[in-house]
C-alpha cells in the first residue's frame, strides 16, 4: 500500500478534519490530508429517506419520509486550527393506518427541522487535537411553536493519529432534548485497513445520537460499499391540535444500513441507502415529558438517498 508522505503539518490538518468528521460524517484520510491553510471549502447537499410503514404493537401502522437540504462553510485558519459553520432544514411526513395503538387519529404529522452548528477543532501537538460543536435544531410540528422544540447543546472529543492509516479518538455529546437532557459517548474512528477496505463514521453525531460505525469496501472507478448501524432517539413539540395538546413525540430504534456510493472526483457524490430499522418504539408524551402512549413496532424497511458538492 502506498502510504503519502506524513509531515506533522500534514498530522495536524488531518487532526482538526476529523474533529468535523465526527459531527458531520465520514471521510477518508487523503481527503482529511488535503486541506491547505487559508482555504475554504463551501458544501451544498441534499437528503431524502423513507422509512416504509412497520406493524405498530396495539395495532395500525407507522412509517414516514423526510426531505432535507444543508449548506455548511468550513475554513482551514492554520495547520493547527479550523472553524465550520453548517445550516440545514429538513420536514418529516409521517404516515399512519389506523394508529389504534395511539387512540382514533394519527398522534402527529409533519415535523419541521431546521438546524444550526459549529465546529471548532485545535491541534494541540503533531498527533492530538480536540474539538466542541455547538449545535441548535428545532424539532416542531406544524403549527406548533418552533422555540417550543428547540435541543441544544454540544458534541467534544478528543482524535489521536497512531499511523497514517490509524486515526481513533472519542467523544461525548451533551444536549438538551426539549425536555431532557441526554449524555452519549461515542467513538471515533478512522482506519483504513489496506488499499480497499476501512473503518469509519457514517452519520453525524449530533442531538439524535452519536455517529455509529460502517465498514467500507472501495470499488473500481469511484464506487464504493458500505454496511454500518446507529442509535438513533429524538424527540419533537407537538401543536395544540394533537392527540397530546402542546405535548412531544420521540422516537427511537436502530438503524440498519447498507451503502452504495458513487464518487464524481474529489467534490461530488451521491449514496444509496438501502436497510432497516430495528427495536423502534415511538412514544407520545404530554406536556411535562410524562408517557401517555407507547408502541414497539415491527422491523421497519428503511431506503435513502444523499447528494452532496463541495467548491
Amino acid at each position: 500500500m502506498k502510504m503519502m508522505p506524513f509531515t506533522a503539518s500534514a498530522s495536524a490538518r488531518l487532526l482538526v478534519r476529523l474533529g468535523a468528521i465526527a459531527c458531520a460524517g465520514a471521510a477518508t484520510l487523503a481527503s482529511a490530508q488535503s486541506q491547505p491553510p487559508g482555504q475554504t471549502t463551501t458544501t451544498i447537499g441534499a437528503v431524502g429517506i423513507s422509512q416504509l410503514k412497520a406493524d405498530l404493537d396495539g395495532g395500525g401502522k407507522a412509517g414516514w419520509n423526510s426531505l432535507g437540504v444543508n449548506l455548511s462553510v468550513a475554513h482551514q485558519f492554520s495547520p493547527a486550527f479550523s472553524a465550520s459553520v453548517r445550516a440545514g432544514y429538513a420536514a418529516e411526513d409521517w404516515r399512519f393506518d389506523t394508529p389504534t395503538a395511539f387512540g382514533a387519529s394519527a398522534p402527529w404529522g409533519r415535523i419541521n427541522r431546521p438546524s444550526l452548528g459549529f465546529n471548532f477543532s485545535y491541534a494541540t501537538s503533531a498527533d492530538v487535537a480536540w474539538f466542541v460543536a455547538p449545535q441548535f435544531q428545532w424539532d416542531y410540528e406544524s403549527d406548533a411553536s418552533a422555540a417550543d422544540g428547540l435541543s441544544y447543546g454540544a458534541v467534544f472529543g478528543v482524535t489521536k493519529v497512531y499511523s497514517p492509516t490509524l486515526v481513533l479518538g472519542i467523544g461525548l455529546g451533551v444536549f438538551r432534548q426539549i425536555d431532557d437532557t441526554k449524555y452519549f459517548p461515542f467513538l471515533i474512528v478512522n482506519w483504513q485497513i489496506d488499499d480497499k477496505l476501512r473503518v469509519s463514521n457514517p452519520l453525524p453525531a449530533g442531538p439524535a445520537g452519536g455517529a455509529g460505525l460502517e465498514l467500507v469496501y472501495a470499488l473500481d472507478q469511484g464506487w464504493e460499499l458500505a454496511g454500518g448501524a446507529a442509535y438513533r432517539d429524538y424527540r419533537f413539540r407537538l401543536n395544540a391540535d394533537a392527540a397530546a395538546p402542546d405535548g412531544i413525540g420521540r422516537n427511537t430504534g436502530i438503524p440498519v444500513f447498507a451503502r452504495l456510493t458513487r464518487k464524481f472526483g474529489p467534490a461530488a457524490r451521491i449514496d444509496f441507502y438501502a436497510g432497516l430499522v430495528a427495536d423502534g418504539k415511538l412514544r407520545l408524551l404530554d406536556t411535562n415529558g410524562e408517557t401517555l402512549r407507547s408502541a414497539d413496532y415491527g422491523t421497519a424497511p428503511l431506503l435513502g438517498i444523499t447528494g452532496s458538492y463541495s467548491f
